[in-house]
């Protein structure tokens, strides 16, 4: 049998592009024709910011507010509501809520019963304020745990306590400030950063020296009397006294009292001649009382020794 002869090459070629037409006419059908992607470079180099489906998801931890918040936020203060199981019993604070104090005021909590775990304890305590500033937590027994700033408090600043899930907030008033310079016996109350009053004082004499150091308010009293038999000396002694005094302002748990001594009016600005006791004059000494409250400082500098006596309001030694 003999095969058929070969077609001629243009004929092939024809046939060929006539039924490429046919293929890519357009339908007839009403539906949209889908455009055919441009064919890619193989030489264009991929965006390197896309993802690549070959490699395994990225891991965490991601950049973000919860992030950026704890780099702003200072050392000892934690701003996040506590959300864990209550560690103690719903505690007590001093400051009490809402309350206004001065600028050296500690942060005062008292459990009711003791803490067997300081740290855990510590845990659950947050404490935040605005504006925001360092500070640190201090035992004074196994049932009180305090924190306060490093720095005395700004003034104007609220502060919340979030302690196991129990709340309070304070907040404090003006910056003011009390300091009593040794070497100059006068004292300078500094208002906002603004000196506002400057007093004449006498402290505590040879043997009875007002120690250096930060004090501040505990409490006040109009009328008082002074006993030296509280602290062990005899009233009848050569050092005793008992004398009714005016306008007494406590500044720790060891006797110390800024007060009215019309008795030493001569003195005070030239010598020390009482037993510890910053004195004022009795126009000085109202003025005193009337402005200084619970928590603002009273500073005492260039006298002899220092106010480290664990009588619980050293705060601000330790």
């Amino acid at each position: 049998m003999r095969c058929p002869p070969p077609r001629p090459f243009m004929a092939m070629m024809t046939a060929a592009l006539a039924a490429v037409t046919v293929l890519t006419a357009p339908s007839a059908s009403a539906e949209p024709q889908i455009p055919v992607p441009t064919p890619g470079n193989p030489l264009t180099v991929p965006d390197s910011t896309a993802p690549n489906p070959f490699l395994p998801p990225l891991s965490g931890p991601f950049p973000g507010p919860s992030s950026t918040a704890a780099e702003q936020t200072p050392a000892g203060q934690n701003p996040a509501p506590y959300l864990g199981p209550p560690v103690f019993a719903p505690p007590t604070f001093n400051p009490t809520n809402g309350s206004t104090v001065g600028v050296a005021k500690p942060i005062i909590i008292n459990f009711q019963r003791p803490i067997a775990d300081r740290a855990l304890a510590e845990q659950a305590v947050h404490i935040s304020s605005t504006p925001a500033v360092p500070g640190k937590f201090y035992w004074m027994s196994a049932t009180q745990l305090r924190w306060r700033p490093i720095d005395f408090w700004p003034a104007n600043t609220t502060v919340t306590i979030d302690a196991s899930g129990t709340k309070s907030s304070f907040r404090t008033g003006d910056s003011l400030v009390a300091t009593i310079d040794n070497a100059t016996l006068q004292m300078e109350v500094m208002r906002n950063g603004t000196l506002e009053k400057t007093m004449p004082v006498s402290l505590g004499k040879p043997g009875y020296d007002t120690p250096n150091g930060t004090y501040y308010v505990l409490e006040k009293f109009a009328d008082m009397v002074m006993d030296s038999s509280t602290y062990g000396v005899p009233v009848d002694a050569a050092e005793g006294y008992k004398l009714k005094v005016q306008d007494a302002v406590r500044i720790n748990n060891a006797g110390i009292f800024v007060h009215g001594a019309p008795w030493s009016v001569a003195d005070q600005g030239k010598r020390n001649v009482s037993h510890g006791c910053p004195n004022l004059s009795p126009a000085n000494a109202q003025w005193f009382y009337d402005n200084f409250g619970s928590g603002d400082p009273v500073v005492v500098k260039n006298s002899i020794g220092i106010y480290d006596e664990n009588d619980g309001a050293q705060d601000w030694q330790i």
